[in-house]
Parts: structure tokens; sequence; C-alpha cells
């Protein structure tokens, strides 16, 4: 059987570090608070001359190094970000100019946080019917752009960062066994940037009105993304006749320490099968799997023969998985 196999994997997180202590002294929050809801203690933010492109650009590089494949051999570059430049052309355009992958279609994919999973199947199923040999696929946001510093409910969560991966086509066992993809648009209001688009288009009076930041309603989506996260995890388990105990490790979407733990313990699974790095980054986005899954790589926690379980849920509503032999 043809699969999708990771050949390198690759992340960028801006050098700048924002601590709970820094947010303690911009709005009404502490330490104990933050940590104790979210599990988060810090997190990156870009500087001013930092777009979603640059960090997208330097995760790319150290991907591509890993793998050992150069920009010219891309069939595709698939980017998952809900934070682009600009609203055309994509960052995937961008990152491809920049790296000199000419013969490459390149391409942006909007999906919340759920951003990389989407992406991720979309590339699979490039490869695995033989269309396309060699994909790149990112994750990033600059979520700090759209991060209202007044509304203490939604920026301690949130960070920037970016994180790749390089897919080749091949025969044999390793490499994604199924992509489980879910999206639900009676809950947009849920989690959404009203301003900006089509809709809001930018005026003195929106921008006023702090209409250009992300809006987001927690405790609902807490129950919602726990029950839709343990359904798709449940559905890529059975697709794959493949029982809890036997995963490996899961590296689930970095939003809040609390849904983390509530699926790891409906799937039975201890803490030294689950990757976490949300306290030191934050929730971001599309990005934050792919960075933790290059930092699982690179760390020796994943080794060849492992069973992966990535799983998130984002804006759309959207929600998936996706199962990896390593």
């Amino acid at each position: 059987m043809r699969r999708s196999r990771i050949v390198g994997t690759g992340s960028y997180v801006p050098e700048k570090v924002l601590t709970n202590q820094d947010l303690e002294k911009i709005v009404d929050t502490n330490d104990e608070w933050i940590v104790t809801r979210t599990g988060i203690k810090e997190r990156r933010v870009t500087n001013n001359g930092q777009a979603s492109s640059t960090l997208a650009i330097n995760a790319a590089k150290n991907a591509l190094e890993m793998a050992g494949v150069a920009p010219e051999e891309l069939d595709a570059i698939i980017v998952g970000t809900v934070t682009p430049d600009m609203f055309f052309p994509s960052v995937g355009c961008l990152v491809q100019d920049a790296l000199g992958a000419k013969r490459a279609v390149a391409f942006d994919i909007s999906a919340g946080c759920s951003g990389f999973i989407y992406s991720l199947s979309v590339a699979d199923s490039f490869l695995s019917s033989g269309k396309y040999q060699k994909v790149l696929v990112l994750g990033t946001e600059n979520l700090s752009k759209v991060t209202d510093y007044q509304d203490r409910g939604t920026c301690v969560l949130l960070g920037d960062g970016s994180g790749a991966v390089v897919l080749i086509g091949e025969e044999g066992e390793r490499g994604i066994l199924s992509t489980h993809l879910h999206s639900d648009g009676s809950y947009k209001d849920l989690l959404f940037q009203p301003g900006g688009g089509s809709a809001v288009p930018p005026t003195y009076e929106s921008i006023d009105n702090r209409l250009h930041y992300l809006k987001m309603d927690g405790n609902k989506l807490f129950k919602i993304a726990v029950k839709s996260l343990e359904d798709v995890v449940l559905e890529t388990l059975a697709h794959n006749n493949i029982e809890e105990s036997e995963i490996d490790l899961l590296i689930p979407h970095q939003a809040n320490l609390r849904i983390i733990q509530a699926i790891a313990k409906r799937l039975n699974l201890p803490e030294e099968k689950v990757f976490v790095n949300i306290h030191k980054y934050g929730n971001t986005s599309s990005a934050s799997i792919p960075i933790a899954l290059d930092e699982a790589n690179r760390s020796g926690r994943i080794k060849e023969g492992d069973l992966l379980l990535l799983n998130a849920f984002g804006a759309g509503l959207t929600w998936g998985a996706a199962a990896v032999r390593w």
C-alpha cells in the first residue's frame, strides 16, 4: 500500500518570551490563575517585523534539512493558518518564493487550530494517490497580532510559532494510516475574528470597537472540544482496528492542559504517553501539533514503528485526528 511518510520535522518560535508575570502588568490576571486553568507559564510572541511567513520559512528550512530534501524537489507546499501575512497572496506562495521551490503548487488552508491536521489530510491524499511525491506541510500562526490584550480570558492563552513536516509517498506499512476531519458551522460564534473581512471591513468604528481581535467563549468551547476530540480519536482507532493501549504517543493540539488531560483520561493513557509543551508556548493554533511533533522527534520521544495519534479542535468549529505509524 502506498502511504505518506513523514521524513523530516522542523519548528521555529520567536525569541521574545511573554511570561505570566509580564501579563500581570498589562491585564487583571496572575500566574496562579493562568497556570491552574490553562497550564501555561509563558508563550512566544513576534516582533513587529516578523510575519507568519517569517516563522514558516524558518520551520520549513529545518524540516527540509532533516529530510535531506531540496526545495526544488517539492511538488506541493500546504500551509495551515488563520493569521496569514495578508489575505492574498497566500503564505504558501510566500514560502515557495523564499525557498525557491519553483515547481511546487502552494496554497493555504483555514481551519482554525485544526489547520495542520486538515493540511496533513490533503497532503496524504496527494501522496497516497501517487499524484505527488514530496510535500511540505506547515502550521504557522502569528496570533499575537489578533490578540486583545485587554481581554484576560483570551490574551493569556495565545502564542506565535510555526511547525513543519516533509512527507514522501512510498510503498510500505509506515506513514499516515488515516486522517479524519469534521466541522460544524453552527458553532461559528464561539471562536471567531469578526473584523477585517468582507462582512466587517476595516473602519474607524470597527477598530474602536476592537472587532479585529479574536473573540472566544471558552466555557462552551471546553465542553464541545472534549467530547468532539474523544469521538474523533475513537473513530480513528476503530477505523484502523487499534486498541487504546497500542498508542505509543498522543500529540494533541496544545490548547489547554485541562482539555489534554481530559482526553488522556478518557483514553486511559498514562502521562508518559502524552506529549505536552503548552507550558512553554501556549496555544499556537495550527502550529501547535507540528511544533510538538518536532520537539518529540528531536528529543528521542518517538522511535521507528511507534504509533502516534494527533488530534486538534478549532474555530469553525473544526476538529480532526490522524494516526501515524512512525
